[in-house]
């Protein structure tokens, strides 16, 4: 099991941007697959963007994100980014980071390590 710690989150204007970290700590098995999920409110979990941590690339995007995102792992520090530019009030919802050992795919449920989220509001 994986420890997963978000932050960066907050209100911003449309056309901001903002920088969200997660911090992995407390494990045994390293994982493969590092990503991040956005919940909106009334809707389900989606994939946002999501890395292989061995090597790095390929990195796998939304299309209604590509372009404007972009993830990147620091394996020095045990820690996932995700640098949003010009963000859209579509953009808003629950931002979590999520961790597997086995598939890197876009299903949440293949995912089993996940952090509590960090609230992310784009809004004039």
């Amino acid at each position: 099991q994986v420890q997963l710690v978000e932050s960066g989150g907050g209100s911003v204007q449309p056309g901001g941007s903002l920088r969200l970290s997660c911090a992995a700590s407390a494990y045994t098995d390293a994982p493969n697959c590092m990503g991040w999920f956005r919940q909106a409110p009334g809707k389900g979990r989606e994939g946002v963007a999501r890395i292989y941590t061995t090597r790095g690339t390929p990195a796998y995007y939304a299309d209604s994100v590509k372009g404007r995102f972009t993830i990147s792992l620091d394996n020095a520090r045990n820690t996932l980014y995700l640098q949003m530019n010009s963000l859209k009030p579509e953009d808003t919802a629950m931002y979590y980071c999520a961790a597997s050992r086995t598939r890197c795919t876009w299903n949440p449920d293949h995912f089993p390590d996940w952090g509590r989220g960090t609230q992310v509001t784009v809004s004039s």
